[in-house]
């Protein structure tokens, strides 16, 4: 399945990913997507609106479905998060959570932009001021401070790591970490100071962040606190590559009626782009996207 090269790279499996899988691979595209379709906020989630479809339909279905269809293209799939994105060379570089590399002539995103909160007290009141949601746009502010990171998946595991080239001391909060072996190895041989099996109850400070109250009744003295819950979030992975998005809430992707973003060869589709937030947009733009994507990915092969 782990080729030198492939024509289309998709992160994200929900329905525009899936959609965008289908009509790629059917174009004869050697298609690779990334993500778990249970972290998809379609898969446990009952649709009754949608096209074709008389009777309601479990999400879990609908996205079990799309992904034996475009399995039956030949696309790839692989159950992990990426980390880390580049653009190279024309070519797109991308890293897994295993520490793999995958290389593609071109790169849809499909990921979308619900940002997970604690809502705890004290997180709302203090974003901006020690509450922070994405390590890389803000680890720099946090040099010399000590920090803690929330959450359970691969995206508090690599922000945890990430911050102990700026942070002086990093904690690492969460209920039960659920990585790869080769991310956990990583993790524990680092000075992240891991604290399992318990979670934030409360984030302390006036003026700013001053500490967190966790639900074990320990209490932490930190500068800054990075929730980071799930994956890495379409901002992460695409701000380093250059993507434009939106100039009023700055978390929407721009892109053209060909799902193009400013970027050659990077598209975007789903609700990185914006609403409505609904699965017939979703499916309809991962359509074009992955025909889009195909299409070009022809032409920088010469084909």
């Amino acid at each position: 399945m782990h080729q030198d090269l492939y024509d289309v790279a998709i992160i994200g499996c929900g329905p525009a990913g899936l959609q965008a899988a289908i009509h790629a691979a059917s174009k004869k595209a050697e298609v690779i997507v990334f993500g778990r379709a249970r972290k998809s906020g379609l898969y446990k989630a009952h649709i009754a609106n949608f096209c074709c479809y008389e009777r309601p339909i479990s999400g879990k279905d609908l996205l079990q479905a799309g992904r034996k269809q475009a399995e039956s293209f030949d696309a790839a799939f692989v159950e992990e998060d990426v980390i880390e994105t580049k653009n190279e060379n024309n070519l797109f570089s991308l890293v897994t959570e295993s520490g793999n590399t995958f290389t593609s002539r071109t790169l849809i995103l499909c990921l979308g932009v619900t940002r997970k909160k604690l809502r705890v007290k004290g997180e709302k009141e203090l974003v901006g001021r020690g509450v922070s949601y994405c390590v890389d746009c803000d680890a720099n502010f946090y040099r010399g401070l000590d920090v803690a990171v929330v959450g359970n998946e691969s995206a508090a595991a690599i922000g945890a790591v990430t911050l102990l080239s700026y942070a002086k001391t990093v904690y690492l909060i969460c209920r039960e970490l659920t990585i790869t072996d080769t991310l956990y190895e990583k993790l524990k041989n680092s000075n992240v100071k891991i604290i399992k099996d318990t979670w934030v109850k409360e984030v302390i400070g006036t003026n700013e962040v001053e500490g967190v109250l966790l639900k074990n009744g320990e209490a932490l003295k930190v500068n800054g606190i990075f929730v980071e819950r799930g994956a890495k979030s379409a901002l992460e992975l695409a701000a380093n590559l250059g993507v434009l998005f939106d100039t009023e809430t700055v978390s929407f992707i721009e892109i053209n009626k060909k799902q193009e973003t400013n970027i050659p060869g990077l598209y975007a589709a789903g609700d990185i782009t914006g609403q409505p937030w609904q699965i017939a947009k979703a499916v309809g733009e991962g359509c074009v996207a992955g025909i889009e994507a195909a299409e070009y990915a022809k032409k920088l092969a010469g084909d």
